[in-house]
């Protein structure tokens, strides 16, 4: 969502990349809340930071906790920052209806946008 985001907002002085530390697919829920808020992230896929060696990195922004410890180290001038979200996929496990996760989804989704359009790289 946050790269989704990134190009939607951003793209004049970002160029983003998403990548992890573990690979999970393309979550459908996200799909569908960011469709929701007209951004189309289906073409998007989940991939480990190493598919995208070789790339120097300004920032490397980490948004969960899990990432955040793991992270490795980064050589030269690149600045790691981590903005702490919420993960969407542990607060659906909680519920059993589908639009119930969807505001999941939702709640992350809109706090990622805030975060882009008012924090992103001032």
């Amino acid at each position: 969502m946050a790269e989704g985001w990134c190009r939607q907002l951003k793209n004049d002085i970002i160029e983003p990349y998403s990548a992890g530390i573990e690979t999970h697919g393309l979550n459908q829920f996200a799909v569908k809340v960011m469709k929701e808020a007209g951004i189309d992230i289906s073409k998007q896929k989940s991939k480990l930071l190493a598919e995208l060696d070789g790339i120097e990195f300004d920032y490397v922004i980490t948004v969960c906790g899990h990432a955040n410890e793991n992270c490795p180290i980064f050589i030269g001038k690149t600045k790691v920052v981590h903005v702490g979200f919420e993960d969407p996929p542990k607060l659906a496990k909680e519920f059993d209806k589908e639009e119930d996760k969807l505001n999941c989804y939702r709640k992350v989704r809109d706090q990622i946008k805030i975060y882009i359009e008012g924090q992103l790289l001032k």
